[in-house]
């Protein structure tokens, strides 16, 4: 096992090409502290839990839950052309916080809703991600804007932005609404923790490997959580009663674009 690096704060350039690209917008972080216990049995081999307190210093022993909403923009596969309205939909995913054996920091994701039926299922084929199809939506205020690429420029500081998605085939549900704050002029290292993750481990074919993403340093504003109702946290394995509490780190960020490359071990 090699020394553990440091989080970086701007993402590493590709080390090839980039294999998928895409719009991540209108993004809600809602995380919650859990001790590494509640993550450890659910993290495929060859990767441990990440950890850091809630005062931005590592204790060992905290590791952290994230239920993001956001939409899905222009994906696209280099070099051909965006997909644009195939790859533009919304999501909502848990996440959890990792660290390799190579000292690699990245996320593990444990569920996946996506909006969109195709994409849901040739990224779960294709890359083994758990993705599922589910009906899911995103509203801004009470306009009635719903999913549009203006919404961000329209809606920051003050705005109210909401997330809600029903499993196709299961009970599973997910609804939360923040409101959007002050803009973060220089994000703390617990937020720069929770948003600077510079790739997945993915556990496919016998082997878990890396997939290395860049982008631009998120623009984060504060949050406030409005309403969570959530069933995915419980469904993947953690303490159902996680939902029960208010998230302990409410952040939002209007979005930036995104760039993968190919996953190695």
């Amino acid at each position: 096992m090699t020394g553990v690096a440091p989080v970086l704060t701007t993402a590493p350039a590709l080390p090839g090409r980039a294999f998928i690209r895409q719009g991540w917008h209108d993004v809600v972080f809602l995380h919650w502290r859990v001790d590494v216990s509640a993550v450890a049995p659910l993290l495929p081999a060859g990767v441990r839990p990440d950890t850091m307190g809630a005062d931005g210093v590592d204790d060992g022993v905290t590791t952290w839950v994230g239920l993001i909403g956001f939409r899905f923009t222009d994906t696209a596969f280099p070099p051909l052309a965006p997909m644009r309205r195939l790859g533009t939909f919304v999501e909502v995913n848990v996440r959890v916080y990792t660290v390799d054996d190579r000292g690699r920091h990245g996320v593990v994701f444990l569920s996946l809703d996506a909006g969109r039926f195709l994409p849901a299922v040739a990224a779960r084929a294709m890359l083994g991600l758990p993705y599922h199809w589910a009906h899911a939506a995103t509203r801004w205020g009470g306009d009635g804007t719903r999913g549009r690429g203006a919404a961000a420029g329209r809606h920051g500081e003050g705005g109210r932005v909401a997330y809600a998605m029903r499993r196709h085939g299961s009970s599973a549900r997910s609804r939360f609404a923040v409101h959007v704050g002050a803009p973060i002029a220089e994000p703390s290292p617990l937020e720069q923790f929770l948003t600077a993750r510079w790739g997945m481990h993915v556990h496919r074919f016998g082997a878990t490997r890396f997939w290395p993403n860049e982008h631009p340093a998120w623009p984060l504003h504060h949050a406030r959580a409005e309403s969570v109702h959530d069933d995915l946290m419980g469904e993947v394995g953690l303490p159902r009663s996680l939902a029960d509490v208010p998230p302990d780190s409410v952040l939002w960020s209007p979005g930036v674009t995104t760039s993968f490359a190919r996953g190695t071990a």
